[in-house]
């Protein structure tokens, strides 16, 4: 028997089978890592990760997010040897493999994977910069043929999050500001993902950070204890569900709760995986989720990396015991725990008599059934040659290579007198910093002192904080204005030889320094050189539009509200700026 009365009979028919221990390992996705040569690594205590041996043998675990990469091929022979682990199990669970992102440049591994043999594609502000949902569709569906190459089968985004505070660090995986655009993108994301119905052919869409992790007082983010406050100064909590309707409406098979507690609402000051009224009565309720809701890594259990301590984010409830957390956060109305592996405290809630079975129950029939409907029970390995064949393909990269240009973004062209004026004549001689020499000579002739130059050609980063701690070092936060002399050099070029300056922008950045300097300004979302040089040279044309306002000075972001979207009266460059040729 076919469709939805034959997955739910084999559901039925597993979990009438399993022991409490197996029904709570269904409960945990921990982090994994592949060993060398696509070889089932030992446990790494160092960086926090566990042996993919024991989790599944010893204590029933089939969830994983793999953080690390290797060669297709090599990834597929390790999920192949994983999936022999778990058929050797009692019940031959199958193992569900998750990612997060990496199919860009973003350099924070807490967030994303480096793209690797993976086609290469703008960072998601860069989508959204190039406006074209079909664009983002075909981008999603790149991902879910290279990610079932390989066996992952969890897309652990879209991350929909409305970035309304400029500071926050995780601006760069959103789709700007405009929660318009943001639900236009979000629905061909998830259909890209997951095909017209969730099916073998599906990569399942895990979109986060409901109900919208974009209004973090003063930027800060709730990875860390001083980000934990989401705050509504301005009333704004419905503008950031619109995108998770819109993911929901496609379909999305998972949704991930953020780790921030409300402030300003009429819901309780708790994190959101602990928050009953969000979980239950929102998404569940409101919105009529009935998918997979997975907390965000860590909530539960104190952890450490290269010896640093991470605390629990759970906050609001930071005085209750693991074993507390867990029971209110399934209270609450999620189904599993992100990040951790401590199955033991399910049972202890359930033979303690603290957790009703029945409600145990009604999680691991929803983990169960996309199992099933993923077909993960009815085709266990993969191809590791087809991988190799279909991971970083040829049309896929150009398709990648064609995104990044779309969405280069022109902010000022140079005076029609100046040879910085866009597009670049033929045999300029240019200067370059942060730009690739051997790429740059196959568009320019190439000179290596600015008084030699014709044009100088500068690619620099946004402005950012510098934590202490290796974890928070990767947060891209605080300022986003450029201290003082920080910017000196690039200044001293541009004052002496006119100069294109491309910023590549992971949050809305201060530019009002490099105005007066820059003959032309650009800003990019993660795009490769050649992909620049082909839109500076007019091979193409920018076609970019800022998904978000810049703001003109630090005061006038300071002076915004985090839930608001364009609360900027005055931006050096607002909403939807950008110049064509």
């Amino acid at each position: 028997m076919g469709g939805r009365t034959g997955v739910a009979r084999r559901v039925g028919d597993l979990l009438s089978r399993m022991t409490l221990p197996e029904k709570a390992g269904l409960l945990f996705h921990p982090m994994i890592a592949m060993g060398p040569g696509g070889r089932i690594a030992p446990a790494d205590p160092d960086y926090g990760l566990l042996c993919a041996r024991e989790m599944i043998q010893r204590w029933h675990l089939n969830h994983f997010n793999l953080v690390n990469g290797g060669s297709p091929g090599e990834l597929a022979e390790w999920h192949n040897r994983v999936q022999d682990l778990a058929s050797g199990s009692r019940l031959g669970i199958p193992v569900t493999l998750s990612t997060d992102p990496r199919h860009g440049r973003s350099a924070n591994p807490n967030t994303a994977v480096l793209a690797g043999p993976f086609s290469v594609w703008p960072e998601p502000l860069g989508l959204a910069a190039a406006r074209d949902p079909a664009l983002v569709y075909r981008f999603a569906d790149t991902v879910r043929r290279e990610y079932l190459a390989v066996g992952l089968r969890v897309a652990l985004h879209p991350q929909v999050d409305l970035a309304t505070e400029p500071r926050w660090p995780r601006v760069v995986g959103t789709f700007g500001a405009d929660p318009a655009l943001v639900g236009a993108l979000a629905g061909p994301y998830v259909r890209g993902l997951q095909t017209d119905v969730l099916g073998p052919d599906s990569v399942a869409a895990m979109s986060k950070h409901f109900p919208g992790g974009g209004p973090q007082r003063d930027g800060e983010d709730p990875h860390f204890a001083r980000g934990r406050e989401q705050v509504y100064p301005g009333g704004r909590f419905d503008d950031h569900l619109r995108p998770f309707r819109a993911a929901i409406g496609a379909g999305t098979s998972q949704i991930m709760p953020y780790y921030g507690m409300p402030v300003g609402t009429p819901y309780e000051r708790v994190g959101f995986a602990f928050n009953a009224g969000v979980i239950t009565g929102l998404l569940r309720g409101e919105l009529g989720f009935d998918g997979i809701v997975c907390t965000d890594w860590g909530v539960l259990t104190d952890a450490a990396f290269h010896g640093e301590p991470r605390p629990a984010r759970a906050w609001g409830v930071e005085g209750l015991t693991p074993l507390e957390r867990a029971g209110r956060a399934l209270a609450a109305g999620c189904d599993q725990f992100g990040g951790e592996a401590c199955p033991e405290l399910v049972v202890d809630l359930v033979r303690g008599g603290a957790l009703d079975e029945r409600r145990l129950d009604a999680s691991v029939r929803r983990l169960l059934r996309e199992k099933v409907t993923l077909g993960l029970f009815d085709r266990r390995h993969v191809d590791p040659a087809a991988a190799e064949r279909t991971v970083g393909r040829a049309d896929f990269r150009a398709a990648g290579l064609a995104a990044q240009r779309a969405c280069v973004t022109l902010l000022r062209n140079a005076d029609v007198r100046s040879a910085a004026r866009l597009p670049l004549r033929p045999g300029l001689r240019v200067f370059s910093t942060g730009v690739s020499r051997e790429v740059l000579a196959r568009y320019a002739v190439v000179v290596d002192r600015p008084g030699d130059a014709e044009v100088a050609l500068l690619r620099i980063q946004a402005p950012y904080e510098r934590r202490g701690g290796e974890v928070e070092s990767y947060f891209h936060s605080g300022s986003l204005a450029y201290p003082a002399g920080e910017l000196a050099s690039v200044l001293r070029i541009a004052d002496a030889v006119p100069s294109i300056v491309d910023v590549y922008l992971d949050r809305p950045a201060v530019l009002t320094g490099l105005i007066a300097h820059a003959a032309a300004l650009l800003v990019t979302f993660g795009v490769s050189d050649e992909a620049l040089l082909d839109v500076l040279t007019g091979r193409d044309a920018p076609r970019g539009r800022l998904p978000f306002d810049l703001p003109r000075s630090m005061a006038a972001v300071a002076a915004g509200r985090p839930d608001v979207p364009f609360d900027d009266p005055d931006p050096l460059f607002g909403y939807g700026h950008g110049l064509g040729y």
